[in-house]
């Protein structure tokens, strides 16, 4: 892959690790689309899904991927920009099942229950170096991030999901049918900040452990 217009500022050699996306819904293919362009090639890519004609509005995915696997659209996204990802990508169709995790953890499932299953089985795992979590709404998202080498930080990161799916649920805006509403330019305004904050840690630039955003406030603290 052409990496001219990049590789000065973020080399993905140093990227010495999986990225793990649990999830490839809206955030998932979203954070992928951006790392590989970034030339990163080792991914692990989790869910259980198919992709929906309603996924189309806010996913990367195409007309074409409709009731293919998210793991596999996920796949073809990455590979058709970067054929050279395609031996080194793994996909778990069955989504996550207590696989090991290594490297840097992308939390992408739209179930706050099981990314805090995830951060608890793992929270003594030195094997992970960062976990990035994604939290959307219809207008506003929210990104953390913890070094996983740091237990504070850690922690902190539980913290912030002292909360149940249901609780989460409810403060969701959804449809006259409870289909949870979501446009793109809020998924793409927080995966791309995330995607910032993972490029900064490799380039040696300290992290931020919470970023909140609104692009319709043009919003970002």
């Amino acid at each position: 892959m052409d990496l001219t217009k990049s590789i000065e500022y973020f080399n993905p050699t140093d990227v010495r690790a999986k990225c793990h996306i649990i999830g490839c819904g809206s955030v998932g293919s979203t954070v992928a689309e951006l790392l590989v362009r970034l030339g990163i090639t080792k991914f692990v890519l989790y869910d259980f899904d198919q992709v929906e004609p309603h996924n189309l509005a806010n996913q990367m995915f195409k007309h074409s991927d409709i009731k293919s696997p998210k793991v596999e659209a996920v796949k073809r996204i990455i590979t058709e920009i970067n054929p050279e990802a395609e031996p080194t990508i793994e996909v778990c169709p069955e989504g996550y099942k207590d696989q090991r995790l290594n490297g840097y953890v992308f939390l992408c499932v739209d179930n706050i229950d099981l990314r805090r299953e995830i951060c608890t089985k793992n929270r003594m795992n030195r094997s992970i170096k960062a976990v990035f979590d994604f939290r959307t709404r219809l207008e506003d998202a929210q990104h953390y991030a913890a070094n996983w080498g740091d237990m504070k930080q850690v922690d902190n990161l539980l913290k912030t999901m002292d909360f149940t799916h249901d609780e989460a649920h409810a403060a969701t805006p959804v449809t006259a049918c409870g289909t949870e509403l979501g446009v793109a330019p809020t998924v793409r305004m927080v995966c791309t900040l995330g995607v910032c904050n993972f490029m900064n840690l490799i380039r040696g630039v300290p992290m931020k452990n919470i970023v909140v955003c609104n692009p319709f406030m043009m919003d970002i603290f």
